[in-house]
């Protein structure tokens, strides 16, 4: 098996997202001839977003989300292993799916390059949390990520594989260069600070806490990208 996976994350989601993005339109444009409403094509894009994960990504969002509520310290990692879903869990799934579906509405001209880059984003602040942050437990499931991770390689490997597909857009489309630029600052705002959040609020990372940095970094990057769209 090879267990350096999370360094190649950013480049196997693009893989993902453009066969998502190739759909994604085809479906848009069906939709468009029978009038169907564009948040209505938006939901769908979020809804195959989440069967190309198999929903990991936002189960561990739930997971955290439920976790973050506890008083405890010592009982959160508890609350984030029950297979049982929380309110907060509950209410942190609704409040992403509705962030992307709202921000993509938006997003009319700008979806076949926004979709790719924010999941590379969310994949990017996930691999600076494995690198920057310890892991809070011996096993599970994002331990060989933590043991695997090589730097400075699989860091500029992620990096590269973020700018280099803007680098393409812009090429093919110079008048978005502001844009774009904002983007990624956005993009790695994002990233960065929520791993760093959630760095403060549990003393560390678990296999759940990568999937809320990627869940949260693509929904506000969408929502950013959408707002700076409008302007």
């Amino acid at each position: 098996l090879d267990f350096r996976l999370a360094a190649h994350c950013p480049l196997g989601t693009l893989n993902r997202r453009h066969l998502l993005v190739v759909s994604s339109a085809s479906y848009d444009y069906g939709f468009q001839l029978i009038h169907l409403p564009i948040f209505t094509r938006s939901a769908l894009v979020v809804a195959s977003w989440l069967a190309l994960t198999g929903g990991l990504h936002l189960d561990g969002a739930m997971d955290t989300a439920d976790g973050w509520m506890v008083g405890e310290p010592q009982r959160r990692l508890a609350a984030m292993q029950d297979s049982r879903a929380g309110a907060f869990g509950v209410m942190a799934a609704v409040a992403i799916a509705l962030l992307k579906c709202a921000a993509l509405t938006e997003l009319t001209l700008n979806r076949f390059w926004a979709l790719p880059m924010v999941a590379a984003w969310g994949r990017w602040g996930q691999v600076v949390a494995i690198a920057a942050y310890p892991y809070l437990k011996p096993t599970g499931k994002g331990a060989f990520h933590k043991r695997s991770l090589q730097l400075p390689q699989d860091w500029l490997l992620s990096t590269g594989t973020v700018l280099g597909w803007s680098a393409a857009h812009v090429y093919h489309a110079p008048a978005t260069v502001w844009l774009t630029v904002a983007s990624h600052s956005c993009g790695a705002l994002f990233a960065l600070g929520s791993g760093w959040i959630i760095q403060q609020r549990f003393g560390g990372q678990t296999g759940d806490t990568y999937g809320a940095i990627v869940e949260w970094t693509e929904a506000l990057t969408l929502v950013a990208i959408a707002t700076l769209s409008v302007h």
